[in-house]
């Protein structure tokens, strides 16, 4: 069975405390929890929520599915090389198929992904049995071992748990921006008493309580922690972003040297200056910020 070791995480991810005068003068204390350093190439939440699957897939190749830019068919496959797994990647849009590969996809197929592109609709209806059997069976992928898109399931819960479990007793909120609600999930579980966790949802929709629930239900039986979301930031829905929010990110940038992501990260940093504005965090409260992610630079 593969073992986590072999991909030679940093953990626990640091957390280190930075000086931001939009929330020292509403005496509140900024930390960001740096998932972002755990792997070079399995970054932040993707490293938590891939490595419970792979383990779980006792060395079957490996299927999953995402858009065109996703994080986490990257990771996917950077794993499937580190580990020498078979990988193949389910990407959104048939169209695509005739088009040359994005820095994205590029990167998965130099990592050794087999790439099976399906039609938007179908990829829609991939939960459903009938359907999710046709795209393996298309993709030759029968005998592999699936990994949601986004990578949350029952198995990456777990594996996040152990986030908030390196932040118990160290901070009063915990925020994280959310796609698929995986890392939520299991954040909010691993707090301690008097903690809560916070999710800054990057696709519009308003379904994501429901699904964060659905997780710590399958993962834990019930729901699991103190957790709520803030779905006001995300600037239009996935991959969309504002002026505003480009401008922020690089405010932030200047301020602190860290690069911010713009689909994920960014929004959920505004979030919490947003909310400090608004003074919906009480004085004296640390508030963490998990950077679940870096620019990808292609």
């Amino acid at each position: 069975m593969t073992s986590p070791e072999q991909l030679l995480p940093r953990l626990p991810s640091p957390l280190q405390e930075v000086r931001d005068d939009r929330f020292a003068r509403r005496g509140l204390r900024l930390l960001l929890k740096r998932d972002d350093l755990i792997h070079p190439e399995l970054i932040g939440n993707k490293w938590r929520k891939l490595v419970p699957n792979i383990e779980a897939a006792a060395g079957r190749p490996l299927v999953t599915f995402g858009g065109a830019w996703s994080n986490h068919l990257r990771a996917t496959a950077a794993a499937g090389r580190l580990l020498g797994l078979p990988t193949t990647g389910v990407v959104r849009g048939e169209e695509l198929a005739d088009r040359p590969l994005n820095p994205s996809l590029a990167r998965c197929a130099a990592d050794g992904m087999r790439l099976h592109f399906v039609d938007r609709s179908a990829y829609r209806r991939k939960a459903e049995p009938d359907t999710l059997a046709a795209i393996l069976r298309a993709a030759g992928a029968e005998e592999a071992y699936v990994v949601p898109e986004g990578g949350s399931n029952a198995e990456a819960v777990h594996g996040c748990r152990a986030l908030g479990g390196e932040l118990r007793g160290l901070v009063d909120v915990a925020a994280v921006a959310c796609g698929t609600g995986g890392t939520l999930a299991g954040l909010a579980a691993g707090l301690g008493p008097g903690q809560r966790a916070l999710g800054v949802p990057v696709l519009r929709g308003g379904f994501l309580e429901a699904d964060v629930q659905a997780l710590q239900e399958r993962a834990f039986g019930a729901r699991a922690g103190t957790w709520s979301l803030d779905d006001r930031f995300h600037c239009g829905g996935y991959a969309r972003t504002t002026p505003e929010l480009k401008a922020f990110a690089q405010d932030f940038e200047d301020r602190h040297g860290l690069p911010v992501e713009r689909l994920y990260v960014a929004k959920m940093l505004y979030a919490l200056a947003t909310l400090a504005a608004e003074d919906a965090f009480a004085r004296g409260t640390a508030v963490a910020a998990v950077i679940t992610g870096a620019p990808f630079t292609g």
